[in-house]
């Protein structure tokens, strides 16, 4: 079995964001870049799947700028077996992301496509979704457990009051939750070994799809800081504060 997993450089989790002076989007000059958080989890699955022999080959897929290759390598790493960089300068919002996703998917016929719940970055939550309903393929969100049994995968998912348990006829599509794993540290030999692996590179307009942005950034803020929190001596100064200061009684 094939498995597919994509995975996208995003500003380091670890490192305050800052906004553009002219408020157009997040300064990522001379900023820390790292594989998104959630990838990561479908990353690490992936490989799982591969070390308990379910998996014959994981390929990871990546889109952007050249610069990307570093977060390819680290999938490689990890013990995807190749990666694919479909290279372009466009701003990639997630329905053009699933038109890559599925025109890479139907030359490559994986069975399985992993992908993170979201990127920490825009938090659209929206790509997997679109995949799916583009491939026609059944598709279960936000997993925390997944077991494959021949031709279905069964997976687990936490909802509100509880879990959920899906079972689904591959080929499908699985986005990840945090729940799911935690990833593996890497060892030198790890990194070493993945700049022998493959790493195609595709030009996004060889593809002849519509990448064209859906939406439209207005203006981006960063939120207000917080007030100090204070002491108060008594429950009636308490109540006094919370209605005349704080205004939410």
């Amino acid at each position: 079995m094939k498995v597919f997993v994509t995975v996208k450089r995003v500003v380091d989790y670890t490192v305050p964001v800052r906004v553009k002076d002219d408020q157009t989007g997040v300064d990522t000059a001379h900023v820390k870049m790292s594989m998104n958080p959630f990838d990561e989890i479908a990353v690490e699955e992936a490989v799982r799947l591969k070390e308990q022999g379910i998996a014959s080959e994981v390929v990871a897929l990546s889109i952007g700028l050249p610069v990307c290759h570093e977060t390819l390598r680290t999938a490689l790493s990890m013990g995807a077996d190749r990666a694919i960089l479909v290279e372009t300068d466009l701003d990639i919002q997630p329905l053009a992301a699933a038109k890559i996703i599925q025109a890479i998917a139907r030359g490559e016929s994986p069975q399985l496509i992993i992908l993170g719940k979201q990127a920490i970055d825009t938090d659209h939550n929206q790509t997997g979704q679109m995949l799916a309903g583009l491939l026609n393929w059944p598709q279960a969100t936000f997993a925390s457990k997944i077991k494959v049994e021949k031709e279905n995968v069964q997976v687990t998912r936490e909802i509100e009051g509880g879990l959920e348990t899906l079972r689904l006829q591959l080929p499908a599509v699985i986005t990840t939750d945090l729940r799911l794993n935690k990833p593996r540290y890497l060892s030198l030999p790890q990194i070493m070994q993945a700049k022998k692996k493959p790493l195609q590179i595709i030009q996004a307009s060889s593809l002849q799809l519509d990448l064209q942005p859906r939406i439209k950034i207005i203006k981006v803020v960063a939120p207000q800081k917080r007030r100090s929190g204070m002491k108060v001596a008594t429950v009636k100064e308490l109540v006094d504060r919370l209605k005349n200061e704080a205004q939410v009684l």
